[in-house]
């Protein structure tokens, strides 16, 4: 039986699955004052931190079209899975359901298959790691059930962590106040942010300073982690690759996982976390 995972764009895809046909990653769209940015292989990163910092306002993301996912699941494939940004930060996850639906009610003409919608409860690469446990279980053999079933577990135990350079974005889009936001940056305070088992954000801790904020960072990691020799963790980063490399010596001191998987983040990711933001997963 063969099998296809679309990710929105906001989960980064290592080299090798965007080469692999089982893989499709479905963009969302950037605004920044009116310049729209499609995040797919086209997106330019540094273009886009400019644009963030030159400008006043939040940059504003759209999720993909149910047409769009729609499109994704008119395919050969037998079993199809669609995994999404958290429900709690975007419509995408909404708009691969309506997908589903628009494929079911004209099944006849495209062809019975099996369609779940993962919601990652997450982001970046949460959604990443979440395609490449669908990726394993499929190689091993499960049939459709158990592979939701086994994945739909693993995304209960997985923990999203994250801390950021600057608060710019969280106090432009909302999630901050202004007295916050300036106090924190004058005083250097840099809060250790984490995801909740709904998959909305929370503030575990903070440190002054980037570098106490990502050893305590690692510190909630590796408190946190249950069984971390079968697991696969992932660093995303926005624009620091010396940071992301310092967090990953420091968990490979601590705890011994089965791999470690450094990406640079897409648009979306960029977007959230900002340049210089470090995200972990596992």
């Amino acid at each position: 039986m063969s099998y296809k995972i679309v990710v929105d764009s906001c989960g980064e895809l290592p080299e090798r699955c965007k080469k692999d046909p089982h893989f499709e990653s479905v963009p969302l769209v950037l605004d920044i004052d009116g310049h729209s940015i499609v995040d797919d292989e086209t997106f330019d990163q540094a273009d886009f931190l400019k644009r963030v910092a030159a400008s006043p306002n939040c940059p504003k993301s759209s999720c993909p079209s149910p047409e769009r996912y729609l499109e994704a699941y008119s395919c050969d494939a037998d079993n199809v899975y669609a995994v999404t940004l958290s429900s709690e930060l975007s419509g995408s996850y909404n708009s691969a359901e309506l997908g589903k639906k628009l494929y079911e009610e004209d099944e006849e003409e495209k062809g019975k298959k099996n369609i779940y919608v993962f919601n990652s409860r997450s982001a970046s690469i949460g959604e990443t790691l979440i395609a490449l446990k669908i990726e394993e279980c499929e190689k091993e053999g499960m049939d459709f059930p158990e592979v939701v079933k086994k994945v739909e577990a693993y995304i209960e135990e997985q923990h999203t962590y994250f801390v950021l350079e600057s608060l710019e974005a969280l106090r432009k889009n909302g999630r901050l106040s202004n007295l916050k936001a300036f106090v924190a940056n004058a005083l250097n305070i840099k809060p250790v942010m984490g995801s909740t088992p709904q998959g909305t954000i929370c503030q575990l801790d903070q440190a002054r300073g980037i570098n106490r904020a990502l050893k305590k960072m690692v510190d909630h990691v590796v408190q946190g982690v249950k069984n971390p020799a079968e697991k696969i963790l992932a660093i995303s980063h926005c624009n620091c690759p010396e940071r992301a490399e310092m967090v990953k010596e420091e968990l490979r001191k601590r705890i011994q996982v089965k791999d470690i998987l450094v990406l640079d983040t897409a648009g979306v990711s960029s977007l959230y976390a900002s340049d210089g933001g470090v995200i972990v997963v596992v």
